[in-house]
């Protein structure tokens, strides 16, 4: 297994984008910048991210600079991003200040003055001790009171804002009285600037650069996004401060247009406030198939090591001879001989490694179901191993090299492709269809090809019929049956029982969603409410998206909450541009779906109609 986290080791030929961003630091003596590291989900964003901080420690040493990791998206439900990045901040200051014992005072004073945006930040939504048209008494009134120059009267506070400063201020009191009786100034602005003052001041004497690394923006819901961008511009533009920032950049113009909520924004706005903050633009590069290949084989080739195929010295001299050739694919590409080449006397070992990373690599980058993606590269390759070490446990004799030409098939082919698949290996009593043979054969005689069904006429699948092994020769029951869950139970394909029948025809012609019905399909087990539910999502898909049949499949997730996960597999199809608005207040109160309606109210493309609903939804619950 490989594990899905940021890395520095570069199996990417991503080192060559990391030391130009470091060149560019260096280069600045001092000056601020903030780079944005931008690119989709799985890309290799956050490992980019950590190869630059490498990257600079190599090209300058570590002598002058201060690093800080911040991932957003750990605060977000816990604490405010915002004031927790400060904090960091505050904390390495005074740690570095301590080190060298000096400024230690001018550190604590930094603190201070975040400890005191905090608490402003803590107050801001109260009014100048209103509650509801009452003065708060006792000494949250003193309290409040004392700072209400700091707030407009735009707002009421709300019971539960109040109730929270009320079991907080026995807590707090003791640092805000200090906070408060040492400064005659209560202007937020002018803290602001006084603390940016502090913080260039400190940076210089201390004879630092601050490189603060920030990681998995995209992942936060908008308002940490925002918070932590927010934090970022309090700092941004100070002398010997670096700021590097891995989004996707399309994630956080979305994230800005849900802050700013009714107010409607141009382009041109949104792209002026990002441009604000990001300086230096880079994107991650997609990978080609030289850079695919690369990748799959040192993945596989580090599978082989753990499992005792060749040695740690071999793995590596094949890895540093493959890094070299993949900067150099300009010249030519990465070619079947030059992986061979590159691990010398190990290649005999790593032939089936060799071939199906020279197999895979084209499809793999050019498929719109994968498209070179480091992430989905590498999740498709776990769950081989997974499958691999099912079908060892229950003694089935399946090769890894038939596991991967099916299980890319799953992955890249369409729904009604795979489950034509199926059908016709479930026909067969040996598990061999006919039709496949007559393809195999017709590819190697390089004939012209015909197909049955009409899904099967893509692209995708004449390279795919082309890869080795040919599979028309082979059982393909144990592969199917270690495939995804629409496929496990050939024996039992689309076979219902007589109640499981008569359910499925209920449903089929409900008018909205019945509670008598959920209680049927709670009457049966969750097996046989799969298989309905498997037909259901054929005939949604059939029927293009309908409104009615999508809310007529809802009644099994609702029934079983254990078929949501392939409920929301079936509304991951659906083109954006039909997602049912009427389905939105069906699912809005169930935890399953929190995540989905959360991108679909992100996604630019998902219809006006759909993200009213949502927003209603939330105001209603």
């Amino acid at each position: 297994m490989w594990n899905d986290i940021e890395t520095t080791q570069d199996l990417l030929n991503f080192k060559v984008v990391a030391d130009t961003a470091a060149q560019m630091i260096k280069d600045g003596n001092g000056q601020p910048v903030s780079i944005g590291v931008s690119g989709s989900w799985g890309v290799g964003k956050s490992s980019l991210v950590k190869m630059i901080g490498e990257s600079i420690k190599n090209i300058d040493g570590e002598k002058n600079y201060i690093f800080i990791e911040f991932n957003a998206w750990l605060y977000q439900g816990y604490d405010d991003a915002r004031m927790a990045l400060l904090q960091k901040v505050a904390d390495k200051i005074m740690e570095e200040a301590e080190s060298k014992k000096d400024y230690v005072e001018k550190a604590k004073e930094f603190i201070k003055r975040i400890s005191w945006l905090r608490t402003a930040k803590f107050i801001a939504p109260v009014v100048s001790g209103v509650i509801t048209g009452g003065a708060i008494a006792g000494p949250v009134g003193s309290f409040i009171g004392a700072v209400s120059g700091l707030f407009s009267q735009s707002s009421m506070p709300s019971r539960e804002e109040i109730s929270n400063i009320k079991e907080s201020y026995i807590q707090i009191a003791p640092e805000l009285k200090k906070l408060l009786d040492e400064k005659e100034e209560k202007s937020i602005p002018k803290e602001i600037a006084a603390l940016r003052e502090l913080f260039q001041e400190l940076l210089e004497k201390l004879g630092l650069t601050l490189i603060i690394l920030v990681d998995d923006l995209d992942r936060c819901l908008p308002n940490t996004a925002i918070s932590t961008l927010e934090a970022m511009r309090l700092l941004l533009f100070i002398p010997q401060t670096a700021f590097i920032i891995a989004a996707d950049e399309q994630m956080i113009r979305n994230a800005v247009r849900a802050h700013f909520g009714n107010i409607d924004l141009s382009d041109e706005l949104v792209t002026s406030y990002f441009d604000k903050l990001i300086q230096i633009p880079l994107r991650v590069p997609r990978l080609g198939t030289n850079e695919v290949k690369g990748y799959l084989i040192l993945l596989l080739a580090d599978l082989a090591q753990r499992r005792g195929i060749i040695t740690q010295e071999e793995k590596q001299q094949g890895h540093d001879a493959i890094g070299t050739a993949i900067k150099k694919s300009w010249s030519g590409g990465l070619t079947k001989k030059v992986i061979e080449n590159a691990y010398g006397n190990a290649a005999t070992k790593l032939a089936i490694q060799i071939d199906l990373a020279d197999q895979l690599a084209n499809i793999m980058a050019t498929s719109d179901h994968i498209a070179g993606n480091p992430r989905l590269i590498k999740r498709f390759l776990n769950n081989l191993i997974i499958r691999e070490s099912v079908a060892k446990a229950q003694g089935m004799s399946v090769s890894f090299e038939e596991l991967v030409k099916l299980q890319l098939f799953e992955r890249c082919a369409s729904a009604a492709a795979f489950e034509f698949l199926v059908k016709r290996v479930s026909e067969t009593e040996d598990g061999k269809p006919m039709f496949l043979q007559d393809l195999e054969n017709k590819i190697a005689k390089d004939e012209e090809l015909t197909f049955e069904h009409e899904s099967w006429k893509t692209p995708f699948i004449m390279d795919w019929l082309k890869l080795n092994p040919p599979l028309a020769s082979i059982d393909l029951r144990p592969l199917l049956y270690l495939s995804r869950d629409k496929a496990v139970s050939l024996a039992s394909f689309d076979e219902l029982s007589p109640e499981g029948r008569e359910l499925l025809t209920a449903l089929c012609t409900a008018q909205g969603i019945l509670n008598p019905l959920i209680a049927k399909v709670k009457l049966i087990d969750m097996t046989e409410s799969d298989k309905i539910l498997t037909r259901m999502k054929r005939r949604a898909r059939n029927q293009q998206w309908e409104s009615s049949a999508i809310i007529q499949a809802l009644h099994l997730p609702k029934a079983f909450p254990e078929l949501a996960a392939s409920f929301i597999s079936m509304l991951d199809e659906i083109p954006a541009a039909k997602r049912p608005a009427p389905l939105i207040p069906q699912i809005r109160n169930e935890a399953w779906a929190k995540e989905l309606l959360s991108r679909w109210e992100n996604d630019s493309n998902s219809p006006s109609p759909v993200k009213r609903a949502i927003s209603s939804a939330k105001c209603n619950t």
